[in-house]
């Protein structure tokens, strides 16, 4: 006899909104979570990310204020750190409370434990108990790796980023990816000097290139400086500080800069994958260690599924839960061709300015359509910035296909807020005609979407 229904490995953000959507069809759940309910998301990622890039974003406002007249201090104030952290660890901790709460309704039991499979339909806890259930998530998430390279652990981590407790002087961030481009936006922002070294000749790569070019000209302005083409070949202690050794055997640093007071790796991603016994029931994976589903969830081994970082799909928070609930409405619900679209899935990256894409990039589009493809760009001054003689620009850019848009990439005020709905219609088959006969609500920067020609 089996004690659940389904046993959840992983309490982040997939492995809950898959618990809760099972319970809610009646089905009979545990969670299997050693660490804080909420994962990545909630601890160490989207959450607390948000609320620094809050502070770098009023940061920002103030010294626009004071160019408009606003009676501010030349050096506007700075962020009193700890008492920052202490209201975003509130705001967690009611996240964390509220989960408990929700829980506790639902009849979900929570381990706090790791899990591991232990036989079909079987699950070992770390404390050797052993529970039973016909259908098992896979929900453990991924961590953040550091290259094999000297002095390594001189550097810290986007986890370790979280423990900062004041912007260092000089800061040093490896990697052009979303979460280097994040962190480089929040620490600028709060009273670091931040240098950027990036293996490729760009940021962002595979993002849309002539937004991701306007954003490091935007990070450029305000005093972000980049090293494209960059391999750090190793750190190491120097002057007090820390020396960054690229590929040329040269330290980075300059006689008037100094050595970095801090190098934060922002080198990609891994999955937890290990130590929960995959490999021992069967349970295939990549490369890379992502455990391999199909287009429902499904592994190599019947009645395990997987979602979230874990797996190889979009690793975003929204992704992973959509996955879980709609495979829960398919296992508990009846819906029996309940499965994720992973087509046109909208992304934000909180840099400064924000960043929004949606569908193909350009260079995607010409590669399926050639000639079939059209380019729309509208690049502006957003008013505020205008206002205040600011050199920060936005750039709209509408990728279309015989009139059919097939990609949106934003980058500017407000994106973060303006690309949900038009990801919407971009899903339902929107037309640049349906754009131009849409009234602008002005002024606005949103309307240049609906304006460009």
């Amino acid at each position: 006899m089996s004690d659940f229904d389904l046993v959840v490995l992983g309490g982040g953000s997939g492995g809950l909104a898959g618990a809760f959507r099972a319970a809610g069809h009646g089905a009979r759940v545990a969670i299997l979570e050693p660490a804080e309910l909420g994962g990545t998301c909630v601890n160490v990622g989207c959450v607390p990310k948000k609320a620094m890039w809050l502070a770098g974003d009023i940061a920002h406002k103030l010294a626009l204020a004071r160019e408009l007249g606003f009676d501010l201090p030349e050096t506007p104030p700075a962020l009193d750190w700890p008492a920052f952290i202490a209201f975003r660890q509130r705001y967690i901790g009611n996240i964390h409370a509220s989960y408990r709460k929700r829980l506790d309704a639902a009849g979900i039991a929570v381990l706090p434990t790791r899990g591991r499979l232990a036989g079909a339909g079987v699950i070992e806890c770390s404390d050797g108990v052993r529970i039973r259930a016909p259908r098992i998530l896979l929900a453990t998430g991924g961590r953040p790796v550091r290259p094999a390279i000297p002095g390594a652990e001189l550097g810290i981590d986007s986890d370790g980023f979280f423990n900062l407790t004041a912007a260092p002087r000089r800061v040093a961030i490896v990697g052009g990816g979303y979460i280097a481009v994040e962190l480089a936006g929040v620490l600028q922002a709060l009273g670091s000097k931040v240098e950027l070294f990036v293996r490729g000749r760009r940021l962002l790569r595979g993002f849309d290139a002539d937004v991701a070019a306007q954003l490091m000209e935007d990070y450029r302005q305000q005093g972000i400086h980049a090293h494209f083409d960059s391999t750090v070949q190793s750190l190491h202690r120097k002057d007090g500080g820390i020396a960054v050794r690229g590929g040329d055997a040269r330290d980075s640093d300059t006689a008037d800069a100094g050595p970095f007071d801090s190098v934060i790796f922002a080198t990609g991603r891994r999955p937890n994958s290990d130590g929960i016994g995959l490999e021992e029931a069967g349970v295939e994976l990549d490369a890379r260690g992502h455990v391999v589903v199909d287009a429902f969830q499904r592994t190599s081994v019947d009645g395990v599924h997987a979602v979230g970082d874990l797996t190889d799909r979009v690793a975003l928070t929204p992704v992973a839960i959509a996955a879980a609930r709609r495979l829960m409405d398919r296992l508990f619900g009846g819906r029996a061709e309940a499965r994720l679209d992973c087509d046109n899935i909208a992304t934000v990256v909180f840099s400064h300015p924000p960043l929004g894409t949606v569908g193909l990039t350009e260079e995607a589009a010409r590669a399926a359509h050639g000639d079939a493809v059209s380019v729309h760009r509208a690049g502006f001054r957003p008013m505020l910035h205008a206002l205040a003689d600011s050199p920060q620009r936005s750039l709209f850019k509408l990728v279309c296909v015989d009139r059919k848009v097939v990609g949106i990439h934003l980058l500017g005020e407000g994106v973060d807020e303006i690309l949900q709905g038009f990801a919407v219609a971009l899903k339902r088959g929107i037309t640049l005609d349906d754009l131009h006969d849409t009234v602008a609500i002005h002024p606005t920067s949103a309307e240049e979407l609906v304006l460009v020609q």
